[in-house]
């Protein structure tokens, strides 16, 4: 009978709740809605609807909701009644990441592969990655997403790490300003952006359990400034929080780093997610200000509906997620009822690709005019495995799913020039015996691994001689793969055995031939280039393109679009020239089964996988090569043109805290070009506290200028802007003192020197995100 009683009630009460007066999302209040919600309504909505195959949500993985847009990487959970839809999250940074056939349905829904962020990062160009955002954004919206996971902006700490692709440079001025520029071009189209992985997320090896302990100071400097600049200046819809843990505690879970930090002293209005699968303490999460977790797993919502009604969780603290969440849903296309088309423009965003990687490519070196390709050159003999299967992106969540991918032999034959098909049948079937050799194994995850590249073909002397006598000039693809879940071995970082066969074989018989020989790099990250750089007669680094990538290298190469890209990293002589690399998971692995992962127990001891000390501090990248006079093979900010730049009449005026610099900057050869000025500023000598030889504070680059034209550069920097971070005292502290304003081509390529004295200045902030231990910090 009590069973009888409670069933009625039950009905009763779900009836009331559906009722005419029930609160409507977008009509009623806010907090009206929240509160018409039932507690597990509210559980629900702060756990995302799930993972198909993955339910139990022990490890991060890349996957799929085949609810609304099929491919999608989660959606959000509807509550019918209230008027809440599900919105659809997608990934990534590359381009929109979902299926491109779906279950009876003949059409296709490929999206377009724009270039890896990195080389979005080397263009330097805050405009055009702008517009490559807008394009990007288009497709979230007429594919019926609502928020874009991207862009990713974690710092290039260290050469190997398996998703530098998608990440933009060891500067954290160059990621802000690239990333704030790459939000506001999506969210244009009013779709929402998810900033990530907040933060450190520097490795992949062990990266749901690995501890990155890092100085305070190299924190505020290094790893969140990017975050700050993209926060304040282009205000994402959301920020995906990272899986490693920071000083000791999973960034997911610190209420430091999601609300002390993030909201309160950088104004952050929008919603926090995880990533997918990240923390372990859902309550924990909840309190920190993660505001979402995604995709969502049972346990979750039991834990927080067990929280509320045990007391370890304050259901205010739920309300005041769940409201974040809501203030998302309203933003969103979903939500406003617009009618996707589910047919983007293909055709000009290919367009818009194709065009965009150019600016991006850094050409390296250019001796003897080898390039651009002289008008007479009409026969390419093309080695490498990587021209006839060309790299367009990384592997993992950065990956697009894309209709085609235009070789660099396919890019040749398209602007008209002949390749050696003999050669063009030899390769092919090299790659096809290779590629069932190296074809994963089974699994869950074999689909996202970074891709193992053929062993590289190497060709017989006489062949060679042929082939010299037979061309015009001999182009050498070397490729280098990478991508998630795993970081790259050190052997990727330089040349194999093959790679360095062909190219001393091929430069030695073609150059006995007068024939010149170019070498296209097709990486997603630095890579050994000093023990081989000077065979060659130019080295374009191509990065990795997209889609349109043969054609955009071809493009280049023929002196259809001239080169103006430079470099956002130090490309070292080693890679164990890097501070950061005796604190770096070097050939060592992790696992990433569901099964055997980091489930919350005790985590081992293993150093560069459970824990990583940051001990570099803020020597990173050229801080530390510059500063410590360390060799390169090239440094950041480098990069050449087809032709040449001069810089004159420097100037420096200072107004109330604002140091303005102009310069000219003109064209003093014989093919337009574009330069990127890039402003350096050393700061006087400071007994409290070390500092970098010099900082990037400032960049722009110019307008496409004609054979004599000249531009005026301005650059502005803020007194605040000068500022290092002083950990005794928990305050940002600008030192009283001569400063010099460098202008320069790169961070070795000085062309003037400005001096102002600068004022002294303290903004006291919170003591937050301390280390644990001290470590022992580098010094200068």
């Amino acid at each position: 009978m009590k069973k009888q009683l409670f069933s009625m009630a039950l009905t009763a009460v779900t009836l009331l709740a559906c009722g005419p007066n029930v609160p409507q999302l977008g009509k009623a209040s806010l907090d009206d809605v929240i509160g018409a919600m039932t507690l597990e309504e509210k559980a629900h909505l702060v756990v995302g609807t799930g993972m198909e195959g993955f339910g139990n949500g022990d490890s991060a993985v890349v996957g799929e909701t085949r609810s609304l847009v099929p491919g999608a990487a989660g959606t959000t959970y509807p509550i019918a009644r209230l008027g809440i839809p599900a919105v659809v999250l997608a990934d990534g940074p590359a381009g929109l990441r979902i299926s491109p056939t779906r279950d009876g349905d003949s059409a296709t829904y490929y999206c377009t592969h724009f270039p890896i962020g990195t080389l979005l990062a080397s263009t330097w160009d805050q405009d055009l990655v702008e517009n490559v955002g807008k394009a990007i954004g288009n497709e979230v919206l007429e594919y019926g997403a609502d928020v874009l996971l991207a862009p990713a902006l974690n710092i290039h700490r260290n050469p190997l790490c398996g998703r530098n692709f998608e990440y933009y440079s060891e500067d954290p001025l160059v990621s802000g300003k690239i990333a704030a520029a790459y939000v506001r071009g999506v969210q244009s189209n009013g779709v929402g952006t998810s900033i990530k992985h907040f933060a450190v997320n520097n490795q992949e090896t062990n990266r749901m359990a690995n501890d990155a302990q890092v100085s305070a100071r190299a924190l505020r400097e290094i790893y969140l400034k990017g975050f700050e600049i993209t926060v304040k200046e282009s205000e994402p819809w959301t920020v995906m929080s990272s899986y490693n843990y920071l000083n000791g505690l999973y960034t997911s879970e610190n209420p430091e780093l999601q609300t002390t930090l993030l909201r309160d002293e950088w104004g952050f209005k929008g919603m926090v997610m995880t990533d997918w699968f990240g923390g372990k303490d859902a309550v924990a999460q909840m309190k920190a200000g993660n505001d979402m977790l995604q995709p969502g797993y049972d346990k979750q919502y039991q834990d927080i509906v067990a929280g509320v009604k045990e007391g370890k969780l304050d259901e205010a603290v739920l309300d005041r997620n769940v409201k974040r969440i809501l203030e998302l849903i309203l933003q969103t296309p979903r939500f406003k009822g617009y009618h996707f088309s589910n047919k983007p423009d293909l055709k000009a965003h290919a367009a818009v690709t194709r065009q965009s990687a150019t600016e991006g490519m850094v050409l390296l070196k250019n001796e003897n005019t080898a390039l651009p390709l002289a008008s007479d050159v009409k026969r390419v003999a093309l080695f490498g495995c990587t021209s006839y299967d060309f790299i367009a992106g990384g592997t993992g969540s950065g990956n697009v799913n894309r209709a085609y991918t235009v070789s660099l032999l396919d890019g040749l034959k398209n602007a008209g020039y002949e390749t050696d098909e003999s050669l063009k049948a030899a390769y092919e079937t090299h790659i096809a015996v290779e590629k069932e050799r190296l074809e994963p194994k089974d699994g869950k995850y074999s689909a996202f691994m970074p891709v193992v590249l053929p062993t590289e073909m190497v060709i017989d002397a006489n062949h060679l001689k042929e082939l010299a006598g037979q061309s015009d000039v001999a182009l050498i693809t070397i490729g280098r793969g990478s991508g998630e879940f795993l970081d790259r071995e050190s052997a990727n970082f330089y040349l194999s055995k093959q790679n360095q066969q062909l190219l001393s074989d091929v430069c030695r018989i073609f150059h006995a031939a007068g024939k010149k020989v170019v070498v296209v790099l097709n990486i997603g990250g630095a890579i050994e280039t000093a023990s081989w750089k000077s065979q060659p007669d130019a080295i374009l680094c191509a990065w990795q393109g997209g889609q349109e990538g043969g054609n955009s290298v071809v493009d280049v190469l023929s002196g259809k679009a001239s080169p103006s890209g430079k470099l956002t990293m130090t490309f070292p002589v080693r890679f164990e020239d890097h501070a950061s690399t005796v604190n770096f998971p070097i050939n060592l692995k992790s696992d990433i089964d569901i099964v055997n992962s980091n489930k919350g127990e005790k985590k081992q001891n293993l150093k560069d996988v459970d824990y990583t000390r940051y001990e570099e501090d803020i020597y990173v990248g050229y801080r530390y090569f510059d500063s410590f006079g360390k060799e390169v093979s090239y440094p950041f900010g480098y990069g050449l043109s087809y032709t040449t730049f001069e810089y004159g009449n420097p100037i420096i005026k200072a107004d109330n805290g604002v140091y303005t610099v102009t310069v000219d900057v003109k064209n003093t050869g014989k093919i337009a070009g574009k330069e990127v000025v890039q402003l350096y500023v050393t700061a006087p000598n400071s007994a409290r506290m070390n500092k970098p030889e010099k900082e990037l504070k400032a960049f722009a680059k110019t307008k496409e200028l004609k054979p004599g034209e000249t531009a005026t550069v301005t650059l502005t920097v803020k007194a605040a802007d000068l500022a290092s971070f002083d950990e005794a005292n928990s305050s940002w502290m600008v030192d009283a003192g001569n400063y010099k304003f460098l202008v320069g081509a790169s961070s070795r390529d000085i062309k003037a020197t400005l001096d102002a004295e600068v004022a002294a200045a303290t903004t006291k902030t919170n003591n937050l995100l301390k280390l644990q231990e001290p470590i022992n910090l580098l010094k200068r």
